[in-house]
Protein backbone atom coordinates (compact mmCIF):
# COMPACT_ATOMS: atom_id res chain seq x y z
CA UNK A 1 0.00 0.00 0.00
CA UNK A 2 1.18 3.87 -0.61
CA UNK A 3 0.33 6.60 1.03
CA UNK A 4 -1.32 9.92 -0.37
CA UNK A 5 -1.02 12.68 2.69
CA UNK A 6 -4.07 16.00 1.53
CA UNK A 7 -4.05 18.82 3.69
CA UNK A 8 -6.04 21.61 3.90
CA UNK A 9 -5.91 25.74 3.90
CA UNK A 10 -7.10 27.57 7.10
CA UNK A 11 -4.77 30.11 8.12
CA UNK A 12 -3.25 29.64 11.81
CA UNK A 13 -6.02 26.67 12.06
CA UNK A 14 -2.93 24.74 10.39
CA UNK A 15 -1.70 23.93 13.96
CA UNK A 16 -4.38 21.07 13.96
CA UNK A 17 -3.19 18.89 10.85
CA UNK A 18 0.31 19.79 12.61
CA UNK A 19 -0.46 18.05 15.56
CA UNK A 20 -1.53 15.11 13.78
CA UNK A 21 2.37 14.99 11.74
CA UNK A 22 4.07 15.28 15.13
CA UNK A 23 1.90 12.02 16.15
CA UNK A 24 2.75 10.41 13.05
CA UNK A 25 6.42 10.95 13.57
CA UNK A 26 5.96 10.09 17.59
CA UNK A 27 4.26 6.82 16.26
CA UNK A 28 6.62 5.65 13.48
CA UNK A 29 10.09 7.40 13.80
CA UNK A 30 12.24 10.19 11.20
CA UNK A 31 10.09 12.16 9.39
CA UNK A 32 6.32 12.33 7.92
CA UNK A 33 8.34 12.36 4.53
CA UNK A 34 9.21 8.90 5.25
CA UNK A 35 6.42 7.49 5.97
CA UNK A 36 4.69 8.66 2.60
CA UNK A 37 4.51 8.73 -1.03
CA UNK A 38 2.73 11.82 -2.02
CA UNK A 39 1.54 15.13 -0.24
CA UNK A 40 -0.80 17.74 -1.04
CA UNK A 41 -1.62 20.58 0.43
CA UNK A 42 -3.67 24.29 0.09
CA UNK A 43 -2.80 27.67 1.72
CA UNK A 44 -1.46 26.63 5.24
CA UNK A 45 -1.92 22.94 3.82
CA UNK A 46 1.11 23.73 1.37
CA UNK A 47 3.09 25.22 3.44
CA UNK A 48 2.95 22.32 5.61
CA UNK A 49 3.29 20.27 2.46
CA UNK A 50 6.74 21.60 1.22
CA UNK A 51 7.97 21.93 5.08
CA UNK A 52 7.20 17.84 4.79
CA UNK A 53 8.89 17.56 1.52
CA UNK A 54 12.12 19.43 2.59
CA UNK A 55 12.32 17.49 5.94
CA UNK A 56 11.55 19.55 8.89
CA UNK A 57 9.68 17.97 11.40
CA UNK A 58 6.62 18.34 12.76
CA UNK A 59 7.54 19.64 16.15
CA UNK A 60 9.49 22.70 14.88
CA UNK A 61 6.76 23.62 12.25
CA UNK A 62 4.43 23.72 15.50
CA UNK A 63 7.20 26.15 17.42
CA UNK A 64 6.55 28.39 13.80
CA UNK A 65 3.13 28.65 14.08
CA UNK A 66 3.55 29.29 17.89
CA UNK A 67 6.57 31.53 18.06
CA UNK A 68 6.38 33.25 14.47
CA UNK A 69 3.12 33.80 13.61
CA UNK A 70 3.16 37.34 14.74
CA UNK A 71 5.99 37.33 12.25
CA UNK A 72 3.72 36.86 9.26
CA UNK A 73 0.04 38.07 10.86
CA UNK A 74 1.58 42.12 11.19
CA UNK A 75 0.60 44.68 11.23
CA UNK A 76 -2.90 43.61 13.79
CA UNK A 77 -5.89 45.06 15.23
CA UNK A 78 -7.06 48.49 14.05
CA UNK A 79 -3.99 49.20 11.61
CA UNK A 80 -4.16 45.96 9.83
CA UNK A 81 -8.21 46.94 9.26
CA UNK A 82 -7.09 50.23 8.27
CA UNK A 83 -4.41 48.70 5.63
CA UNK A 84 -7.16 46.34 4.63
CA UNK A 85 -9.59 49.01 3.58
CA UNK A 86 -6.95 51.46 1.79
CA UNK A 87 -5.19 48.63 -0.36
CA UNK A 88 -7.04 45.82 -0.06
CA UNK A 89 -4.87 43.01 1.82
CA UNK A 90 -3.35 43.68 5.79
CA UNK A 91 0.26 41.28 5.35
CA UNK A 92 2.83 40.96 3.35
CA UNK A 93 3.68 38.11 2.24
CA UNK A 94 7.50 38.63 1.61
CA UNK A 95 7.21 38.17 5.26
CA UNK A 96 5.78 34.55 4.66
CA UNK A 97 8.40 33.76 2.95
CA UNK A 98 10.87 35.22 5.22
CA UNK A 99 10.23 32.79 7.72
CA UNK A 100 9.90 29.66 5.17
CA UNK A 101 13.49 30.21 4.29
CA UNK A 102 14.85 30.85 7.63
CA UNK A 103 12.98 27.39 8.15
CA UNK A 104 13.92 25.38 5.36
CA UNK A 105 17.49 26.33 5.62
CA UNK A 106 19.88 27.54 2.79
CA UNK A 107 19.69 24.30 1.19
CA UNK A 108 15.72 23.47 0.71
CA UNK A 109 15.14 27.48 0.19
CA UNK A 110 16.64 27.24 -2.89
CA UNK A 111 15.28 23.56 -3.97
CA UNK A 112 12.33 23.80 -7.32
CA UNK A 113 10.09 21.65 -7.31
CA UNK A 114 11.69 19.39 -9.05
CA UNK A 115 14.25 18.50 -6.09
CA UNK A 116 11.65 17.18 -3.55
CA UNK A 117 12.77 14.26 -2.95
CA UNK A 118 8.93 13.37 -2.23
CA UNK A 119 6.00 13.82 -4.39
CA UNK A 120 3.82 16.47 -4.10
CA UNK A 121 1.29 18.89 -5.16
CA UNK A 122 0.47 22.53 -4.04
CA UNK A 123 -2.70 24.33 -5.91
CA UNK A 124 -3.12 28.17 -6.11
CA UNK A 125 -4.84 30.18 -7.97
CA UNK A 126 -3.68 32.75 -10.69
CA UNK A 127 -5.67 36.09 -10.97
CA UNK A 128 -6.65 35.44 -14.08
CA UNK A 129 -9.48 32.64 -12.47
CA UNK A 130 -6.99 29.72 -13.78
CA UNK A 131 -6.05 26.74 -11.40
CA UNK A 132 -2.52 26.24 -11.35
CA UNK A 133 -0.91 22.42 -9.47
CA UNK A 134 2.21 22.33 -9.15
CA UNK A 135 4.28 19.39 -8.88
CA UNK A 136 7.41 17.48 -10.20
CA UNK A 137 7.72 17.48 -13.83
CA UNK A 138 7.55 13.72 -15.38
CA UNK A 139 6.36 12.31 -18.61
CA UNK A 140 3.04 12.04 -17.86
CA UNK A 141 1.76 15.54 -17.16
CA UNK A 142 2.83 18.96 -19.01
CA UNK A 143 6.20 19.52 -17.45
CA UNK A 144 5.22 23.47 -16.75
CA UNK A 145 5.53 23.69 -13.14
CA UNK A 146 9.14 21.84 -11.61
CA UNK A 147 11.30 24.55 -12.19
CA UNK A 148 9.25 26.74 -9.61
CA UNK A 149 10.78 27.14 -6.04
CA UNK A 150 9.10 25.23 -3.95
CA UNK A 151 9.02 28.22 -1.06
CA UNK A 152 7.48 30.45 -3.99
CA UNK A 153 4.70 27.95 -4.93
CA UNK A 154 3.66 27.48 -1.05
CA UNK A 155 3.62 31.26 -0.44
CA UNK A 156 1.35 31.20 -3.73
CA UNK A 157 -1.13 29.17 -2.10
CA UNK A 158 -1.30 30.72 1.02
CA UNK A 159 -2.33 34.48 -0.07
CA UNK A 160 -5.79 34.07 0.80
CA UNK A 161 -7.22 37.49 -0.43
CA UNK A 162 -7.83 40.62 1.62
CA UNK A 163 -5.39 38.94 4.32
CA UNK A 164 -2.51 39.19 2.06
CA UNK A 165 -0.83 40.51 -1.37
CA UNK A 166 -0.88 38.34 -4.54
CA UNK A 167 2.19 36.53 -5.16
CA UNK A 168 4.26 36.56 -8.47
CA UNK A 169 6.22 34.08 -9.86
CA UNK A 170 8.18 33.99 -13.31
CA UNK A 171 6.57 30.62 -14.95
CA UNK A 172 8.36 29.65 -18.10
CA UNK A 173 9.35 33.73 -18.69
CA UNK A 174 5.75 34.48 -18.30
CA UNK A 175 4.84 36.58 -14.53
CA UNK A 176 2.17 35.23 -13.33
CA UNK A 177 0.20 36.25 -9.85
CA UNK A 178 -1.47 34.03 -7.91
CA UNK A 179 -3.77 33.87 -4.89
CA UNK A 180 -4.92 31.20 -2.14
CA UNK A 181 -5.63 27.75 -3.77
CA UNK A 182 -8.99 27.81 -2.06
CA UNK A 183 -10.01 30.50 -3.78
CA UNK A 184 -10.07 28.01 -6.89
CA UNK A 185 -12.11 26.04 -5.20
CA UNK A 186 -9.32 23.70 -3.67
CA UNK A 187 -9.33 24.31 -0.37
CA UNK A 188 -9.46 20.73 0.45
CA UNK A 189 -7.35 19.24 -2.16
CA UNK A 190 -7.55 15.80 -1.29
CA UNK A 191 -9.72 15.29 -5.10
CA UNK A 192 -6.99 17.12 -6.87
CA UNK A 193 -4.40 15.21 -5.23
CA UNK A 194 -6.09 12.04 -6.25
CA UNK A 195 -6.32 13.10 -9.77
CA UNK A 196 -2.65 13.75 -10.11
CA UNK A 197 -1.36 10.96 -8.23
CA UNK A 198 -3.54 8.36 -10.14
CA UNK A 199 -3.78 9.86 -13.44
CA UNK A 200 -0.27 11.94 -13.99
CA UNK A 201 1.52 10.14 -11.68
CA UNK A 202 2.48 6.29 -11.44
CA UNK A 203 -0.02 5.59 -7.95
CA UNK A 204 -2.64 3.21 -8.41
CA UNK A 205 -6.35 3.65 -6.36
CA UNK A 206 -6.46 0.18 -5.39
CA UNK A 207 -3.24 0.01 -4.01
CA UNK A 208 -2.85 3.81 -2.46
CA UNK A 209 -4.17 5.07 1.20
CA UNK A 210 -5.52 8.94 1.00
CA UNK A 211 -5.13 10.41 4.80
CA UNK A 212 -7.25 13.87 4.83
CA UNK A 213 -5.99 16.35 7.16
CA UNK A 214 -8.54 19.38 8.07
CA UNK A 215 -7.99 22.31 10.00
CA UNK A 216 -11.20 22.55 11.76
CA UNK A 217 -14.65 23.24 10.75
CA UNK A 218 -17.22 25.74 12.39
CA UNK A 219 -20.57 25.22 10.79
CA UNK A 220 -21.69 28.39 9.17
CA UNK A 221 -25.19 30.01 10.55
CA UNK A 222 -26.64 30.58 7.37
CA UNK A 223 -27.11 34.53 9.27
CA UNK A 224 -26.29 37.14 6.15
CA UNK A 225 -23.05 39.16 7.35
CA UNK A 226 -23.38 42.42 8.42
CA UNK A 227 -21.39 45.33 7.42
CA UNK A 228 -18.35 45.62 5.39
CA UNK A 229 -15.81 43.60 7.36
CA UNK A 230 -18.77 41.05 8.03
CA UNK A 231 -19.03 40.95 4.10
CA UNK A 232 -15.23 40.22 3.52
CA UNK A 233 -14.93 37.87 6.50
CA UNK A 234 -17.85 35.82 5.35
CA UNK A 235 -16.16 36.02 1.56
CA UNK A 236 -12.73 34.98 2.77
CA UNK A 237 -13.71 32.35 4.85
CA UNK A 238 -17.29 30.61 4.68
CA UNK A 239 -17.07 31.22 0.73
CA UNK A 240 -13.90 28.95 0.85
CA UNK A 241 -14.40 26.89 3.26
CA UNK A 242 -17.70 25.73 1.35
CA UNK A 243 -15.79 24.59 -1.55
CA UNK A 244 -14.34 21.56 0.71
CA UNK A 245 -17.72 20.44 1.02
CA UNK A 246 -18.01 18.16 -1.73
CA UNK A 247 -14.52 17.18 -2.11
CA UNK A 248 -14.39 14.01 0.19
CA UNK A 249 -17.88 12.49 -1.28
CA UNK A 250 -16.47 12.98 -4.86
CA UNK A 251 -13.07 11.33 -3.89
CA UNK A 252 -14.91 8.25 -2.61
CA UNK A 253 -17.30 8.25 -5.42
CA UNK A 254 -14.60 8.05 -8.16
CA UNK A 255 -12.06 5.85 -6.01
CA UNK A 256 -14.35 4.07 -3.47
CA UNK A 257 -12.94 2.86 -0.22
CA UNK A 258 -9.25 5.21 -0.50
CA UNK A 259 -9.97 7.98 1.62
CA UNK A 260 -9.90 8.54 5.61
CA UNK A 261 -10.79 12.29 6.76
CA UNK A 262 -9.52 13.84 9.78
CA UNK A 263 -11.14 17.25 10.42
CA UNK A 264 -12.54 18.10 13.69
CA UNK A 265 -15.62 20.35 14.58
CA UNK A 266 -13.91 23.55 16.32
CA UNK A 267 -15.95 24.99 19.66
CA UNK A 268 -16.40 28.24 17.75
CA UNK A 269 -15.81 29.78 14.39
CA UNK A 270 -11.55 30.49 14.47
CA UNK A 271 -10.12 33.62 11.49
CA UNK A 272 -7.65 32.28 9.96
CA UNK A 273 -5.32 35.04 11.53
CA UNK A 274 -6.64 34.68 14.68
CA UNK A 275 -3.71 34.63 16.45
CA UNK A 276 -5.31 34.65 20.22
CA UNK A 277 -6.52 31.17 19.52
CA UNK A 278 -3.24 29.20 18.89
CA UNK A 279 -3.47 27.90 22.56
CA UNK A 280 -6.91 26.17 22.12
CA UNK A 281 -6.14 25.38 18.69
CA UNK A 282 -2.99 23.46 20.18
CA UNK A 283 -4.91 21.77 22.31
CA UNK A 284 -7.81 20.45 19.87
CA UNK A 285 -4.89 19.32 17.29
CA UNK A 286 -3.36 17.35 20.43
CA UNK A 287 -6.23 15.85 21.55
CA UNK A 288 -7.35 14.84 17.69
CA UNK A 289 -3.70 13.69 17.59
CA UNK A 290 -4.28 11.03 20.62
CA UNK A 291 -6.84 9.32 18.62
CA UNK A 292 -4.82 8.51 15.82
CA UNK A 293 -3.28 5.10 14.94
CA UNK A 294 -0.92 5.96 12.36
CA UNK A 295 0.66 2.92 11.61
CA UNK A 296 -2.53 1.45 10.19
CA UNK A 297 -3.28 4.60 8.08
CA UNK A 298 0.12 4.40 6.64
CA UNK A 299 0.09 -0.01 6.85
CA UNK A 300 2.30 -0.87 3.82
Amino acid sequence: MRTVLSIRGGGIRGVIPCCCLMKLEEQLGGLTRDHIDFCAGTSTGALLTAAVAAGIPAAELLKVYTGRSKEIFTPTGPIAAAKRLAVGFMYDPNHLRDVLVSVFGTTAATWAINDSPLKIMISATAMNGHNWFFVRDNPKNAGTTGAVKLVDSAVASACAPTYFDHWKINIAGQEVRFFDGGVGGTANPAYQACVEAFEYDDLVPADTRVVSLGTGYFPASGTPPSGLFGTIGWTTSTLVDSSEDWVDGAVNRQWPGTLTTINPRLPREIDEADLSAIPALVQIGQQVAEGLDWKALTAK
